[in-house]
């Protein structure tokens, strides 16, 4: 794979000031020169609905367009309540939908989260790494960007202001790129 590498960053929450928004914003800011990052908001991904897999909604076939003709995924989540946010969970079932025609099937992933509190989203991204095991997507280990108190590493418009963090998205990138070309071959 000798073109940039096309990834798609998906942050799970709808907050427009969100941290972990904010994270996907500093990847496209510290993105390496062999990738493009394009950013997809889940606003508009409906409740998963079974009875409509038979004429996707068109946010959800317009996310599964985008996942597979990304490279890679990049995620940022939240935790709420020890565990993926219901949003995020939510597209990630409409885009393996339905049975047996899975966007994600296949997929290098990288994981990142940012958390007011001092586990930095480390329960929400292991939830995450369960159910990638089952879709067929291949998560980095490391490094793992799982960011504690949050409020102290963002200014007041959600922009990340902390040069490791920074530094450490900026490496995951470069081990995403890696994975994906390692897989293209």
């Amino acid at each position: 794979m000798d073109k940039k590498v096309k990834i798609l960053g998906i942050a799970g929450s709808l907050r427009k000031e969100s941290y972990n928004r904010g994270l996907i914003r500093a990847a496209v800011e510290v993105a390496p020169s062999d990738c493009s990052i394009e950013v997809f908001d889940l606003k508009d991904i409906l409740i998963y609905n079974q009875d409509e897999e038979g004429k996707l909604p068109d946010p959800v076939a317009r996310l599964k367009a985008k996942v597979r003709e990304s490279d890679a995924i990049l995620i940022a989540t939240p935790e709420y309540n020890y565990s993926i946010p219901g949003i995020l969970k939510n597209a990630i079932d409409w885009a393996s939908r339905p049975y047996g025609e899975s966007a994600w099937d296949d997929k290098p992933v990288a994981i990142m989260g940012a958390s007011p509190g001092l586990q930095g989203t480390s329960r929400a991204q292991y939830h995450l790494r369960q159910v990638f095991v089952y879709l067929n997507m291949h998560a980095l280990n490391k490094p793992e960007i799982m960011l504690p108190t949050a409020q102290d590493k963002f200014d007041a418009k959600g922009n990340l202001t902390d040069a490791k963090a920074r530094q450490k998205i900026g490496e995951l990138l470069t081990a995403l790129i890696a994975c994906a070309r390692s897989r293209s071959k």
